[in-house]
């Protein structure tokens, strides 16, 4: 497994791959690996010749007050969990590398990205189309994996790709969950012992409301967001959203509507968690 640190290594090692006619696959991540991103590189053999990892925790997607500094990270632990996935190169560069002091260029998509996380977090969007396009840049895949858990994140990219004519096949792979149902996360780490006892009240409405919907069809989503307000506020958390949107475009569910994103960001102790659910109403 190859460590590489500088874009031009990163695009040279991807030109010498697809000169050998060789397919490449991504997996962007922020680091602190978990069985999640391990899903991802899975997807990745089986659809690419080539796997590569990011590792970056990309300072420009953090709001002022959020958790940069305290984000975390275990490069030793995550170069080893590549090695044993039979990933061939970790891509982990630094700021500076991927951002010149003077910049002046921003990739912002600006329909998709205002609603939910982006009502509380107004810069997070632009940051991550910007450093997406930049790793994409640099490791010149045919195919790029994510995650159904940051599903905003995920539609948002699909449509930079598309709306940019950006070469690259973008996947999305499954949520991961632990035993008990919390979706992983990175972020899990914060918890109390407690709070992660809370927090299963995500999953489990989650679940509630799709058994509701199979059975009462488009009638279980009246005040079905309300509800699950309320089940999460009595479970001990504090909510930022909670959403029922249609999963082709994340506007109001119409008529049309043939598939149901439930998304839900919710906060307990200082730990906000996010989590979806897609159903389809046919």
């Amino acid at each position: 497994m190859k460590l590489i640190k500088t874009i031009a290594e990163m695009q040279q090692f991807s030109k010498s791959a697809s000169h050998h006619r060789q397919k490449i696959g991504v997996v962007p991540t922020m680091g602190y690996l978990h069985e999640g991103h391990m899903s991802l590189i899975d997807q990745a053999h089986k659809l690419a010749d080539i796997v590569i990892v990011t590792i970056f925790v990309n300072p420009t997607q953090f709001g002022p007050n959020e958790d940069l500094a305290k984000y975390p990270r275990d490069f030793d632990r995550d170069w080893s969990l590549c090695e044993k996935r039979g990933v061939d190169a970790v891509f982990a560069p630094e700021p500076e590398e991927m951002y010149c002091s003077d910049r002046s260029t921003w990739v912002s998509e600006e329909k998709m990205s205002q609603g939910l996380c982006g009502q509380s977090r107004p810069t997070h969007f632009r940051g991550v189309t910007t450093v997406v396009a930049k790793l994409f840049n640099a490791t010149l895949p045919d195919i790029a994996i994510f995650g159904q858990k940051d599903a905003q994140q995920a539609m948002v990219i699909k449509r930079m790709v598309r709306d940019l004519n950006l070469p690259v096949e973008v996947v999305i792979a499954p949520i991961v969950r632990e035993a008990d149902g919390l979706a992983m996360s990175s972020r899990n780490k914060y918890l109390s012992a407690d709070d992660r006892t809370r927090a299963l009240v995500i999953s489990a409405s989650l679940r509630e409301a799709e058994a509701g919907i199979k059975t009462d069809g488009r009638k279980a989503l009246c005040g079905l967001a309300e509800s699950i307000a309320v089940k999460i506020t009595a479970g001990g958390g504090r909510v930022d959203y909670i959403e029922v949107l249609d999963a082709d475009n994340l506007e109001s569910v119409s008529e049309s509507t043939r598939c149901l994103l439930i998304a839900i960001a919710a906060y307990f102790g200082v730990t906000r968690l996010i989590d979806n659910a897609l159903i389809n109403l046919d």
